[in-house]
Protein backbone atom coordinates (compact mmCIF):
# COMPACT_ATOMS: atom_id res chain seq x y z
CA UNK A 1 0.00 0.00 0.00
CA UNK A 2 1.41 3.10 -1.02
CA UNK A 3 2.42 6.39 1.71
CA UNK A 4 0.27 8.69 -0.21
CA UNK A 5 -3.09 6.63 0.30
CA UNK A 6 -6.21 9.37 0.24
CA UNK A 7 -7.10 10.25 3.65
CA UNK A 8 -9.89 7.26 5.15
CA UNK A 9 -13.14 9.02 6.68
CA UNK A 10 -13.96 10.05 9.37
CA UNK A 11 -14.99 7.32 11.96
CA UNK A 12 -16.34 7.13 14.71
CA UNK A 13 -13.13 6.83 17.04
CA UNK A 14 -11.54 9.65 15.55
CA UNK A 15 -14.63 11.70 16.20
CA UNK A 16 -14.69 10.39 19.79
CA UNK A 17 -10.90 11.58 20.40
CA UNK A 18 -11.70 15.05 18.51
CA UNK A 19 -14.94 15.46 20.65
CA UNK A 20 -12.22 14.84 24.00
CA UNK A 21 -10.58 17.30 22.68
CA UNK A 22 -12.40 20.00 21.96
CA UNK A 23 -14.89 19.52 25.11
CA UNK A 24 -11.52 20.51 26.90
CA UNK A 25 -11.18 23.81 25.07
CA UNK A 26 -8.93 22.66 22.20
CA UNK A 27 -10.59 24.75 19.26
CA UNK A 28 -8.32 22.93 16.24
CA UNK A 29 -9.91 19.91 17.23
CA UNK A 30 -13.43 21.54 17.26
CA UNK A 31 -11.73 23.28 13.83
CA UNK A 32 -11.58 19.54 12.41
CA UNK A 33 -15.07 18.16 13.50
CA UNK A 34 -16.34 21.30 11.71
CA UNK A 35 -14.54 20.42 8.87
CA UNK A 36 -15.51 16.58 8.75
CA UNK A 37 -19.48 17.30 8.87
CA UNK A 38 -19.90 20.45 7.95
CA UNK A 39 -20.84 20.02 4.29
CA UNK A 40 -23.14 16.74 5.05
CA UNK A 41 -24.65 19.01 7.91
CA UNK A 42 -25.11 21.65 5.45
CA UNK A 43 -26.82 19.68 2.90
CA UNK A 44 -29.08 18.31 5.04
CA UNK A 45 -30.17 21.79 6.14
CA UNK A 46 -30.51 22.94 2.73
CA UNK A 47 -32.67 20.12 1.55
CA UNK A 48 -35.03 20.65 5.01
CA UNK A 49 -34.81 24.62 4.45
CA UNK A 50 -36.73 23.97 0.99
CA UNK A 51 -33.50 24.67 -0.62
CA UNK A 52 -33.09 28.04 0.79
CA UNK A 53 -29.27 28.63 0.84
CA UNK A 54 -29.14 31.50 3.12
CA UNK A 55 -31.41 29.83 5.86
CA UNK A 56 -29.02 26.91 4.97
CA UNK A 57 -25.79 28.70 6.02
CA UNK A 58 -27.29 30.35 8.91
CA UNK A 59 -28.65 26.72 10.84
CA UNK A 60 -25.52 25.40 9.77
CA UNK A 61 -23.43 28.21 11.26
CA UNK A 62 -26.34 27.72 14.58
CA UNK A 63 -26.02 24.16 14.24
CA UNK A 64 -22.02 24.37 15.17
CA UNK A 65 -22.31 27.18 17.66
CA UNK A 66 -24.67 24.79 19.84
CA UNK A 67 -22.63 21.97 19.59
CA UNK A 68 -19.76 23.86 20.84
CA UNK A 69 -21.67 24.83 23.32
CA UNK A 70 -22.96 20.89 24.26
CA UNK A 71 -19.55 19.57 23.88
CA UNK A 72 -19.00 19.06 27.68
CA UNK A 73 -22.36 17.86 28.14
CA UNK A 74 -22.21 15.11 25.34
CA UNK A 75 -22.39 11.60 27.16
CA UNK A 76 -21.32 9.14 23.53
CA UNK A 77 -24.29 7.51 24.10
CA UNK A 78 -24.24 7.83 20.13
CA UNK A 79 -21.56 8.72 17.70
CA UNK A 80 -21.34 12.24 17.33
CA UNK A 81 -21.78 12.70 13.85
CA UNK A 82 -25.42 11.58 14.84
CA UNK A 83 -25.33 13.63 17.70
CA UNK A 84 -24.50 16.59 15.43
CA UNK A 85 -27.17 15.38 12.71
CA UNK A 86 -30.06 15.22 15.23
CA UNK A 87 -29.13 18.29 16.50
CA UNK A 88 -29.41 20.04 12.86
CA UNK A 89 -32.55 18.66 12.19
CA UNK A 90 -34.14 19.93 15.50
CA UNK A 91 -32.65 23.74 14.42
CA UNK A 92 -34.02 23.46 11.03
CA UNK A 93 -37.51 21.63 12.25
CA UNK A 94 -38.00 24.45 15.03
CA UNK A 95 -36.79 27.22 12.56
CA UNK A 96 -39.68 26.27 10.09
CA UNK A 97 -42.32 25.73 12.21
CA UNK A 98 -43.36 29.40 11.99
CA UNK A 99 -42.94 29.61 7.91
CA UNK A 100 -45.31 29.27 4.97
CA UNK A 101 -44.27 27.28 2.35
CA UNK A 102 -43.21 30.81 0.27
CA UNK A 103 -40.93 31.54 3.25
CA UNK A 104 -39.59 28.42 3.07
CA UNK A 105 -38.54 27.91 -0.95
CA UNK A 106 -35.89 30.48 -1.75
CA UNK A 107 -37.42 31.02 -5.31
CA UNK A 108 -34.01 32.30 -6.77
CA UNK A 109 -32.18 28.83 -6.12
CA UNK A 110 -35.23 26.97 -7.82
CA UNK A 111 -35.05 29.44 -10.70
CA UNK A 112 -31.21 28.54 -11.02
CA UNK A 113 -31.88 24.82 -10.26
CA UNK A 114 -34.04 25.12 -13.49
CA UNK A 115 -31.33 25.91 -15.96
CA UNK A 116 -28.41 24.15 -13.85
CA UNK A 117 -26.50 21.87 -15.98
CA UNK A 118 -26.36 18.50 -14.13
CA UNK A 119 -25.32 15.27 -15.89
CA UNK A 120 -28.23 13.43 -15.15
CA UNK A 121 -32.17 14.56 -15.80
CA UNK A 122 -31.80 18.43 -15.40
CA UNK A 123 -35.30 19.23 -15.80
CA UNK A 124 -36.64 16.03 -14.11
CA UNK A 125 -34.14 16.68 -10.99
CA UNK A 126 -34.99 20.15 -10.85
CA UNK A 127 -38.84 19.58 -10.69
CA UNK A 128 -38.11 16.89 -8.33
CA UNK A 129 -36.28 19.87 -6.15
CA UNK A 130 -39.04 22.04 -6.01
CA UNK A 131 -41.50 19.17 -5.60
CA UNK A 132 -39.67 18.30 -2.40
CA UNK A 133 -38.95 21.99 -1.56
CA UNK A 134 -43.08 22.75 -1.43
CA UNK A 135 -43.63 20.31 0.94
CA UNK A 136 -44.53 20.37 4.59
CA UNK A 137 -41.82 20.78 6.81
CA UNK A 138 -42.20 17.45 9.12
CA UNK A 139 -43.02 15.29 6.03
CA UNK A 140 -40.55 17.02 4.12
CA UNK A 141 -38.28 16.66 7.33
CA UNK A 142 -39.51 12.29 7.14
CA UNK A 143 -38.60 12.39 3.40
CA UNK A 144 -34.98 14.12 3.09
CA UNK A 145 -33.94 11.85 6.19
CA UNK A 146 -35.36 8.36 5.20
CA UNK A 147 -35.18 8.86 1.41
CA UNK A 148 -31.93 11.08 1.23
CA UNK A 149 -29.51 10.37 4.08
CA UNK A 150 -30.72 6.82 4.88
CA UNK A 151 -31.99 6.92 8.40
CA UNK A 152 -34.15 4.15 10.01
CA UNK A 153 -37.24 5.24 10.97
CA UNK A 154 -36.38 4.71 14.54
CA UNK A 155 -33.49 7.30 14.06
CA UNK A 156 -35.88 9.63 12.81
CA UNK A 157 -38.53 8.98 15.35
CA UNK A 158 -36.25 9.78 18.26
CA UNK A 159 -34.69 13.29 16.13
CA UNK A 160 -37.96 14.70 15.48
CA UNK A 161 -39.53 13.58 18.83
CA UNK A 162 -42.49 11.53 16.77
CA UNK A 163 -43.62 7.64 17.01
CA UNK A 164 -42.21 5.45 14.76
CA UNK A 165 -45.55 4.88 13.33
CA UNK A 166 -45.98 8.85 12.98
CA UNK A 167 -42.72 8.65 10.79
CA UNK A 168 -44.29 5.87 8.63
CA UNK A 169 -47.40 8.19 7.85
CA UNK A 170 -45.05 10.51 6.98
CA UNK A 171 -42.83 9.44 4.86
CA UNK A 172 -46.28 7.89 3.13
CA UNK A 173 -47.80 11.53 2.83
CA UNK A 174 -44.58 12.87 1.67
CA UNK A 175 -44.16 10.20 -0.83
CA UNK A 176 -48.19 10.64 -2.22
CA UNK A 177 -47.83 14.29 -2.03
CA UNK A 178 -44.48 13.86 -4.52
CA UNK A 179 -46.66 11.51 -6.54
CA UNK A 180 -49.27 14.18 -6.97
CA UNK A 181 -46.94 17.00 -7.55
CA UNK A 182 -44.70 15.14 -10.08
CA UNK A 183 -48.12 13.69 -11.56
CA UNK A 184 -49.37 17.25 -12.57
CA UNK A 185 -46.17 17.74 -14.58
CA UNK A 186 -45.69 14.29 -16.10
CA UNK A 187 -46.30 14.17 -19.67
CA UNK A 188 -49.61 12.12 -20.86
CA UNK A 189 -48.49 8.67 -21.46
CA UNK A 190 -48.03 7.97 -25.47
CA UNK A 191 -50.98 6.78 -27.17
CA UNK A 192 -53.39 8.76 -24.73
CA UNK A 193 -55.12 11.73 -26.49
CA UNK A 194 -54.18 15.26 -25.35
CA UNK A 195 -57.25 16.99 -24.22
Amino acid sequence: MSESAPPRAATAADDAALVRRAAAGEVAAFEMLYQRHAGRVHGVLWRLSGMNAAVAEELTQDTFVRAWQGLPDFRGDSAFSTWLHRLAVNRALMHLRGQTPEQACDPTTLESLAGAANAFCPGERAELQRAVASLPPRARAVLVLHDIEGWQHAQIGAALGIAVGSCKAHLHRARGLLRELLGEHAPPPSGSPHP
